[in-house]
């Protein structure tokens, strides 16, 4: 059942901080780490001096460039998340059940990560299936999660509580990283004869690990504002809700602005986060170092700069303000990609990683801040309100992958669509100098 305790109670923010902890595992090692290294082991074909020489999946009957085929599936999944985020979270703040319902996403993804352990090409619906529901089950649960913070922090707490979750969330994500790297690297220490099974058993563990460390947020979070009982017109009660968020949004100036200018750079930076390795699989030259201890390494990397990221930039947010921070963190992410386009070895990708680090934790937790100050004073239906952040976000995804994807089909190289990104970066800028700094 849980305890009921006061908005901006100490206790009751760390719990709802801590979901981070326990849901950024699958960030980590499937999104970025253990499963892009995974699958590109599974789906290309190296020479003796480890040249590609093939590259393409054959998927229901279609061959596939490898890279271009999981952005497909990533893309399709995200936008069945944005479709279907508005409606649940609709019914969710009608209902007041909204943590059912960030129960079911969770163990929706973590038991999906479980099944990523049978992956193989001779099944490859099947896992792909377990990619899909894994990733739907993460950021359809985060749409529940993220809507929670206006409801259990007063704003001036939002900033920190925020950066709170996001490091909690890198921490815990390294440390199971690194038992699972240990696993896989020193197999024969645990008595596995070869990496195949102990890579599994990672995605095993994530699912463990997101399902266990979640029954702590559970235990302290509110089931919600109950409105009414169920009935059968609830899903058209959603539907009405949204139509009158959208419309006083479309009312609030500073509001409306902010969340366009967040729609465009984040675009950018997550298909940067869900290619990153990819980019470093199949365009960096290792020479004589080992690839996934590299890619795996600087992953590690960028979770641990990370942390200090989310920090700095929450101190930069209380003494400059959230947009100038913004605003900064943007002119820097282009000349990320700038430098990424040219770099072609390992140090200079490690290079790019710890800067990637620094910006990525400053501007996930400060973008879900400053939209959490933004809303209305009085705004009781927050996680409606919050389905628009998250839809905006995923619609973002949807079209950076699927222009991944293209562009990797076209030309085999990741690089074009890097400078593509540049042009988001830009646009997002331009949008947030035009953010007034009230609505009065």
């Amino acid at each position: 059942m849980g305890n009921i305790l006061p908005k901006g109670d100490k206790k009751l923010l760390n719990a709802w901080a801590f979901y981070d902890w326990a849901n950024s595992v699958y960030n980590l090692t499937i999104s970025s780490a253990v499963f892009p290294i995974f699958w590109g082991a599974l789906t290309i074909v190296r020479n003796d001096q480890g040249e590609i020489i093939d590259d393409t999946v054959r998927f229901l009957g279609i061959d596939f460039n490898n890279d271009s085929l999981i952005s497909y599936v990533t893309a399709i999944a995200f936008l069945v998340v944005s479709f279907i985020s508005p409606l649940l979270s609709g019914i969710a703040d009608y209902v007041g059940n909204k943590k059912n319902f960030l129960k079911f996403f969770c163990y929706l993804g973590a038991i999906s990560c479980i099944g990523l352990y049978w992956f193989s090409l001779d099944f490859l619906w099947f896992g792909l299936l377990c990619y899909f529901f894994a990733l739907i089950g993460f950021w359809a649960s985060l749409v529940f999660y993220n809507s929670y913070l206006p409801d259990i922090a007063f704003p001036e707490q939002q900033d920190a509580i925020s950066a709170k979750g996001y490091s909690l969330g890198y921490i815990g994500s390294v440390i199971l990283l690194i038992i699972n790297l240990v696993m896989i690297m020193k197999f024969e220490w645990f008595g596995f004869e070869s990496e195949g099974v102990p890579t599994r058993l990672s995605f095993v563990m994530v699912g463990v690990w997101w399902i266990g460390f979640s029954q702590y947020t559970y235990y302290y979070l509110p089931k919600g504002n109950k409105k009414d009982t169920f009935s059968k017109a609830i899903v058209f009660n959603g539907f009405k809700e949204l139509n009158m968020i959208w419309n006083a949004m479309r009312n609030d100036i500073r509001l409306r602005r902010y969340l366009g200018a967040f729609f465009v750079y984040s675009m950018a930076v997550q298909t940067i986060m869900l290619i990153a390795t990819y980019f470093g699989i199949e365009e960096l030259d290792w020479g004589e170092q080992d690839a996934t201890t590299g890619l795996i390494i600087s992953i590690l990397l960028i979770q641990l700069v990370a942390v200090l990221g989310a920090f700095l930039t929450s101190r930069a947010s209380a003494k400059y303000g959230n947009i100038n921070t913004l605003i900064v963190i943007n002119i820097i992410w282009i000349g990320i990609c700038i430098y990424a386009y040219t770099i072609t070895t390992p140090n200079q990708f490690y290079v790019a990683a710890a800067i990637v680090g620094l910006v990525m934790g400053g501007i996930q937790s400060l973008s879900r801040s400053t939209y959490s100050k933004f809303l209305p004073k009085d705004a009781v239906d927050t996680t409606s309100y919050f389905s628009f952040y998250d839809v905006s976000e995923k619609i973002g995804i949807v079209i950076g992958m699927f222009s991944y994807g293209i562009i990797a089909q076209l030309t085999g190289s990741v690089r074009y669509s890097i400078l593509f990104l540049i042009l988001f970066f830009v646009v997002g800028l331009i949008l947030l100098f035009r953010v007034p700094k009230s609505n009065s």
